[in-house]
Order: C-alpha cells, then structure tokens, then sequence
C-alpha cells in the first residue's frame, strides 16, 4: 500500500515511543489533520485503544483482524486501536478487534509488544513528524 511521502506519526505511552508510517489512505489524513493529540488509554486483552474522533466510516478494506505492527481506527468507536496480541474475541493468537477497523499505519511488530507494559489510565500522545 502506498504511504504518504515525509511524514510520519510520534506515539507516546509512558517511556514507549512508536514511530509509524502513514498510509496513504482517508483515516491517515484525517488523523495527520487532527494531531497533536492526547488522551487516556484503554486496554481490552493484549490491545490499547484511546479516543480520538476522526469523523471517518469504515473504509472499503476495513477488517476485523489485524497483524501487530498495524495501527488501527475504529470508526464505530471513534478510537485509535492497536493491538499486540490475542483480545477477548480472538481465536486462537490471532489479533482480532471488536469490529472492523481502517489501517492507517505501519510500525514494527515488536514495538508494539512494548505496549503489554501499559495499564489502563495511562496517558498516550500523538505528534505529527517529518519522516527522516
């Protein structure tokens, strides 16, 4: 999938940062126009999410599993979604949210493991960067 040239997107969770790719997609747009942003986290098995409304449906290749590195946008929830691992609807170790989602950005798999550390109440931050 293509991804939008030069820019890329800073997430911060506790002492965790993830740097992702932007696709070049609708959700990824309205993202980079709503940031900075920063808001409570979630957590819902081995995924954090925390709101962020985007004001965009459900793209055409949106799904409900997901693969860890993929960073999602759960439009019926208004929340940025990723997941690391299994979820309460998961079958077996596959990573599957609750309802279909729109990708928006790509990091590394192991990145976003780093995130089992995260409780519920954390604060996480999005900044826009140039890619670099």
């Amino acid at each position: 999938m293509k991804k939008i040239k030069d820019k890329k997107v800073l997430i911060k969770v506790d002492s965790i940062t993830i740097a992702a790719e932007l696709l070049d997609t609708p959700t990824a747009h309205a993202l980079l126009a709503a940031l900075p942003c920063t808001a409570s986290i979630r957590t819902w098995g081995d995924e954090i999410y925390f709101p962020l409304a985007l004001g965009t449906g459900p793209e055409a290749d949106a799904r409900e599993v997901v693969e860890a590195g993929e960073l999602a946008y759960w439009p019926e929830g208004g929340c940025i979604a990723i997941g690391f691992g299994p979820t309460p609807v998961s079958r077996g170790e596959e990573i599957r949210l609750v309802a279909p989602v729109n990708i928006w950005g790509l990091t590394a798999g192991s990145e976003v493991e780093n995130l089992a550390t995260v409780s519920a109440g954390a604060t996480a931050s999005m900044e826009a960067a140039t890619a670099g």
